[in-house]
């Protein structure tokens, strides 16, 4: 079996710093696309009203 070290310290923490920013930006692009689409869901149900409201009257 071959003995593998550990990776130093500052190897572990450049490790997390990078995983951090990597799970920061998708978060970010997550939080965007849900907004993205909730944008487009109310312009339809608004167009969806207007049309509703234009048979009533």
């Amino acid at each position: 079996m071959e003995d593998t070290a550990k990776p130093s310290l500052l190897r572990r923490l450049l490790a997390l710093v990078v995983l951090a920013i990597a799970a920061w930006i998708l978060l970010k692009f997550v939080i965007g696309l849900i907004a993205g689409v909730a944008t487009i869901v109310v312009i339809v149900l608004c167009i969806v009203a207007v049309v509703w409201a234009l048979r009533v009257l």
